[in-house]
């Protein structure tokens, strides 16, 4: 996730147009695909082997918004590369393989009006993120340092 921000926000570091730009851009087009490739499996091990007990239990005010941050979590690491490919594809740009000219085929239209709305959820749903990015390490944190529970045991 850091290097798609990393390649997306260091694109203005580029002057329009430039072939570095491009690279940037096609490199942050790359990495979401490859983050949404990645969580296939990964959902499916999820949902078929459940994570294991936290050790002491969690209290019932603290068992749902755990599942729920998680369940954020995986959502948006689906819907972000999603709403990334419906923003590209309808805003006529290509994503080219790797280290060539050949384009992936757009499934959608080009769209000048649709390509705005989704770049707009795509960049919310980036900036939300970060917000659910830090809540999840806060809460981390706080079961290590003030329940001593094992969550961040059970993560390695």
């Amino acid at each position: 996730m850091v290097l798609a921000y990393v390649f997306i926000e260091g694109r203005e570091n580029f002057e329009r147009g430039s072939a570095a730009r491009l690279a940037m851009v096609q490199a942050h087009f790359w990495v979401g695909l490859s983050i949404l490739a990645l969580m296939l499996p990964r959902l499916l091990l999820a949902f078929s082997r459940p994570a294991p007990a936290v050790s002491p239990p969690l209290p019932a005010w603290q068992a749902f918004p755990a599942k729920a941050m998680h369940l954020l979590l995986y959502a948006m690491l689906v819907a972000q590369p999603v709403l990334g490919l419906l923003t590209a594809w309808t805003d006529g740009k290509d994503i080219l393989l790797p280290f060539t000219q050949i384009a992936l085929p757009a499934l959608l239209a080009p769209d000048a009006s649709l390509a705005h709305d989704f770049e707009d959820v795509h960049e919310l749903v980036g900036t939300a993120f970060y917000w659910v990015v830090g809540l999840h390490v806060a809460a981390a944190l706080y079961h290590h340092f003030f329940r001593r529970d094992d969550t961040l045991r059970r993560m390695t």
